[in-house]
């Protein structure tokens, strides 16, 4: 089990190992109030993905940094989820997610576009494999909250597939309807 570690942008790091990227999101001083005086420690969040379709965040906290980034980490790993991708590359629709004062927008996106989305839903979807996404988040900044937002979006998406099925109808005529809709539409505005 080699691991092989790799600095990432804007103090997020990078480190493989099992097929699996792990991203630091945040990490923060706490301070517990004892009658000694304060006892520090040190709280991780880490989002892990194999780039593929799963994704899974954590948080740890420990006396020491590496051992907090640890923790996260095996629970990151243990929350793992699978998201549909629409051919490999962005989402297959819209989709709105919140978590507690934190609310995100995710939007699919043309081939091209890359990731527009902020600090830590941008590791989401790096670790995610998502390549064209737009995101915006609406409310906190709080890291935390901005995840868990992002992971309650990504939990309410859907594929083609899976809609058809709980409609009972097959997936062209998913899909069909709005091929025709848009050429009717088009008719309509060209003739």
């Amino acid at each position: 089990m080699a691991r092989e570690a790799k600095e990432g942008g804007r103090g997020g790091r990078d480190r493989e190992n099992d097929d699996l990227i792990d991203k630091l999101v945040s990490i923060n001083r706490v301070a517990k109030v004892v009658k000694g005086g304060r006892r520090f420690a040190f709280a991780a969040l880490v989002v892990v993905g194999d780039q593929r379709g799963r994704v899974g965040y954590g948080s740890g906290k420990a006396r020491e940094v590496p051992e907090a980034i640890r923790k996260a980490t095996e629970q990151a790993k243990k929350s793992m989820i699978r998201v549909p991708m629409k051919e490999g590359r962005t989402l297959h629709h819209d989709v709105h997610g919140h978590f507690g004062a934190g609310k995100v927008v995710l939007r699919s996106a043309d081939s091209g576009t890359g990731i527009i989305a902020g600090g830590p839903m941008r590791a989401v979807f790096e670790s995610l494999g998502i390549n064209d996404v737009v995101a915006k988040s609406i409310g906190t900044r709080n890291p935390h909250n901005m995840v868990k937002a992002t992971f309650d979006a990504l939990s309410r998406c859907a594929s083609p597939r899976v809609v058809a099925n709980r409609r009972g109808k097959k997936v062209s005529e998913i899909l069909g309807r709005r091929d025709t809709a848009h050429a009717n539409n088009t008719e309509a505005v060209n003739g």
